[in-house]
């Protein structure tokens, strides 16, 4: 009956670090994979986790409030470990952003089939280019392998502090936007360049209407620069791999 006891007790701990994990992940958590194929992989990870994964305390002498709150800080382990990994995601999409407001297409909304939000399409395009990226560079082993850390570190039961995990929080959103700038800046350095020309053509023609003339060159500049430095985006994979095992809180 002990051992009964022992053995549920682990497995809905680690349950609730995968499921709090994958509730805020990307790609697992879009609301486009449906939730029954969503529940059983989180199922079939916890069973696995369980049987390998020892418990760090004795599960004779937990009450019932006591499992309650265990399982309270593994869902606080497990929400942290998915917003390190979501805010890194975010970096591409924000990059996006960026360069959409360069270009005039800030307004320009579309429904994200993957999340079921209002979004900008530039922003969705480099997300979804970055998501095929990561995943055929077995990406998916990175997150699961992330999982496996995070029980050696800390195995079912224990969970490292508040100020720890807030810490990796606040360095993995210092991390997004540096990222998110750092994909960015050539295209920023180009438009740059696009108004230093505009301003000396509105200087010796200033007939010409160089906000009607503007428009165009801007789309059509943040096209073509997007054309050529769509390939970087795959070196952000491996960055993102590095940034993943330094701001991890373990």
């Amino acid at each position: 009956m002990a051992l009964m006891i022992e053995k549920l007790l682990g497995f809905a701990m680690v349950l609730t670090r995968l499921s709090a994990f994958f509730l805020v992940l990307p790609v697992f958590g879009w609301k486009s994979i449906p939730a029954r194929i969503k529940v059983a992989m989180t199922v079939l990870l916890a069973a696995f986790f369980s049987m390998i994964t020892p418990l760090s305390v004795d599960a004779g002498q937990v009450s019932a409030v006591e499992a309650l709150l265990l399982m309270a800080n593994e869902a606080t382990y497990g929400l942290a470990l998915g917003l390190v990994a979501a805010l890194l995601f975010a970096a591409v999409r924000i990059s996006g952003r960026i360069i959409e407001r360069q270009m005039g297409l800030a307004m320009a909304e579309i429904l994200d089939p993957l999340t079921g939000e209002r979004t900008q399409p530039l922003g969705s395009m480099l997300e979804m280019i970055f998501v095929l990226l990561f995943l055929s560079a077995n990406g998916h082993h990175l997150l699961l392998l992330v999982i496996s850390r995070s029980y050696e570190a800390f195995p079912a039961g224990s969970s490292p502090t508040i100020p720890v995990l807030a810490t990796g929080v606040i360095n993995a959103g210092s991390a997004m936007l540096t990222a998110g700038l750092k994909l960015s800046a050539p295209i920023l350095a180009a438009f740059l360049l696009l108004m230093v020309v505009l301003a000396v053509l509105a200087r010796i023609l200033p007939e010409m209407n160089i906000l009607f003339i503007s428009l165009p060159l801007r789309v059509g500049l943040g096209l073509l620069m997007m054309a050529i430095f769509l390939p970087f985006i795959y070196s952000f994979v491996s960055e993102f791999t590095i940034l993943m095992g330094k701001l991890l809180p373990m």
